[in-house]
């Protein structure tokens, strides 16, 4: 067959690629995998599969053709490791779609190219339409990548929508003769949606924060499902690192997979329709306005207290702690942030940098009970964020949805508490940190005065980021007016990567400040296969990264990014975060602040519009969890501040 003319798509390719005829594609299959009755079981299989549509077929391809094709990948295909906020993969770079090769390089991997004819024949599409009733898939427009993942890697919850995407498939190729056991991770978990009403009577789908399916890969596996925005919500569970005490045969459990899209069909094709492709835009783009209306069901949602002494604070000038104030916030911080000297030069850092991390930010007798008292829970077997005893509004549970973020949360309890509480000795350190400190106005005051910033109000907010688990995926930050942003970090345990970067301690003069660091980047070219790095990194990491300044694109792009993960598009961030940790990208990373999982350390961010702010999926093999308490303020500048904020 001749090649076909037909505009180059944004995702996917016009590939010259051989088509094969129905008898040659069937050979290039398990024996029977055609036949009618095998069929109408994946068909039912699938029409009857929760908790949306999808399916497994083992023992998909023809075992030795399955086994060159991995055999050819590992000896000629090169890996490069890259990570995101919502991924830590192995990726194939340009060969994604097996044209940026020439034809030298092509014919090293002639079993590959076989299955990729194969799997995008009239046959083999036409056995996934029925089973899926998907209707006619493209053979022209090709989307297949191969991603390894090693221990630690990981790609977080997403729904794949992107373009002309129709259904999603992924085929394992994983060490055929050690069999792959779920223990290790790797499995393709799916979330099912809940189906809720918004106040205005608006029915919208919701994601539930755990998945209900989990499907452990296999040697020689497909699955697959119909891409569906708003509801086709997977991941993929991290590839566990070995235990101590695992002393089996694993091969380095080393996932390796093609994974890819079918594509509605292009011009040219049978069952082209003109204007599909566009009507389905804005149907993924419909169903995006409509995952806006679904925010209200979010959590935590923000729980802002005003301010009500703003202005009156915005118009003193050399304002100081009174000794009342002073008195209480001795209890709880470090004297040396308390004396006028310290906050004049913590305040000039910030006013330079528009950022600063403090260390041993809590005093020490108060630390060393908080630290005791947290150390006692991080290792239970239920991880749960306790409630304030003292209070029936104290409310803790699970950050949703998980395409956004998931982390165990407590709001501070308001009030702001101005007074002891009747039964003060039932309160943990933990409850003194969050009920009392963060949302008392002396706390507030100081935080005012260290930044040079009056606060209008504020939101406050513990987190727990549970190993194996927990996350926030970027968001772009959408007002117009700024947002100071403080968090104090508080995990007791070690071993988080940030040996390299601990702030500056205390001086004996108070003098106590550090500016952010940006994180390191690995250098060099990766080898054949992924290597597992010989330091784990377990995430946990808080990073704020610049955004899209170009304000005439507010959409998502397709970004090679998001088209070799499925990561999809994500609403409030006008472009895919960079890839800041590759080793084939020496470019700026574009990171403004980051910091890592840390004990008794305090970070102050001014956000300003568009900034993108998460914090890095943890580890299973992290040491522990992440435990932090977080404010947010609405500021305000004054006329002066703002004529310079202007000029800047």
């Amino acid at each position: 067959m001749g090649k076909r003319k037909n505009q180059a798509p944004a995702n996917g390719q016009v590939n010259k690629k051989r088509a094969i005829s129905d008898d040659e594609a069937h050979k290039n299959f398990r024996g029977g995998l055609f036949e009618s009755n095998v069929l109408e079981g994946y068909t039912n299989y699938y029409a009857e599969s929760q908790p949306y549509k999808h399916a497994v077929i083992q023992n998909l391809v023809d075992d030795n053709l399955v086994r060159n094709v991995r055999n050819e990948i590992r000896e000629h295909i090169h890996f490069t490791p890259k990570e995101t906020d919502i991924y830590k993969i192995h990726q194939s770079g340009d060969l994604a779609n097996l044209d940026g090769l020439d034809d030298s390089a092509l014919k090293r991997l002639p079993s590959l190219l076989t299955l990729r004819d194969s799997l995008y024949s009239s046959a083999f599409r036409k056995y996934l339409s029925s089973i899926t009733g998907s209707g006619p898939l493209s053979g022209i427009k090709t989307d297949m990548a191969v991603n390894v993942y090693t221990p630690g890697c990981h790609l977080l919850c997403h729904d794949d929508v992107i373009g002309s995407r129709r259904v999603s498939w992924i085929l394992y190729l994983l060490d055929p003769d050690i069999p792959w056991k779920p223990e290790w991770g790797g499995a393709l978990r799916l979330y099912p949606t809940e189906h809720v009403k918004t106040p205005e009577g608006d029915e919208v789908k919701v994601p539930q924060p755990d998945f209900s399916l989990s499907i452990p890969p296999a040697w020689n596996q497909l699955s697959f499902f119909t891409v569906q925005p708003g509801e086709s919500f997977h991941d993929v569970e991290e590839v566990y690192r070995r235990g101590p005490n695992d002393t089996e045969e694993d091969g380095g459990r080393i996932r390796m997979a093609i994974s890819g899209w079918f594509h509605i069909p292009q011009e040219g094709e049978e069952g082209y329709e003109e204007g599909l492709e566009e009507k389905l835009a804005e149907k993924s783009s419909l169903a995006q306005l409509q995952g806006g209306k679904a925010d209200i069901f979010d959590e935590p949602q923000a729980q802002w207290v005003d301010n009500p002494d703003w202005e009156e604070q915005a118009k003193q000038e050399d304002d100081e702690l009174t000794e009342n104030e002073i008195d209480f916030l001795i209890k709880y911080i470090n004297p040396n942030y308390l004396t006028p000297d310290t906050v004049e030069e913590v305040s000039k850092t910030f006013s330079d940098e528009s950022s600063i991390r403090l260390a041993e930010f809590l005093s020490v007798k108060f630390s060393t009970l908080l630290r005791n008292y947290l150390e006692s829970k991080d290792h239970e077997k239920n991880a749960t964020l306790p409630a304030n005893p003292c209070h029936k509004d104290s409310k803790v549970g699970v950050a949703r949805p998980p395409h956004k973020h998931r982390f165990l949360y407590r709001k501070a309890v308001q009030p702001i508490p101005t007074t002891p509480y009747p039964d003060i000795d039932a309160m943990t350190p933990y409850d003194d940190l969050v009920d009392i400190l963060f949302p008392h106005p002396a706390f507030m005051k100081w935080i005012s005065l260290a930044t040079g910033i009056t606060l209008t109000r504020s939101n406050v907010f513990a987190r727990r980021f549970r190993r194996g688990l927990d996350y926030t995926l970027a968001t772009a930050y959408e007002e117009e007016d700024p947002q100071l942003e403080v968090c104090l970090g508080i995990t007791p345990s070690k071993g988080w990567g940030d040996e390299e970067e601990e702030p500056e301690e205390p001086q004996q003069n108070g003098s106590s400040s550090s500016k952010s660091k940006k994180k390191s980047k690995s250098n060099g070219k990766a080898p054949a296969m992924p290597e597992e790095p010989p330091s784990e990194e377990v995430g946990g990491y808080e990073m704020y990264m610049a955004g899209d300044d170009d304000e005439d694109h507010p959409q998502l792009p397709t970004s090679h990014n998001s088209t070799e993960t499925g990561a999809g598009q994500r609403r409030k961030a006008k472009a895919d975060p960079a890839i800041y940790k590759s080793a084939a990208d020496d470019e700026d990373d574009g990171i403004l602040f980051s910091q890592s999982a840390t004990w008794n350390n305090l970070a102050i961010n001014l956000r300003d519009k568009g900034v993108l702010r998460f914090t890095k999926y943890v580890s299973r093999s992290a040491k522990g969890d992440r435990w932090d308490v977080c404010a947010e303020y609405g500021v305000e500048f004054g006329e002066d501040n703002s004529d310079e904020e202007d000029d800047e």
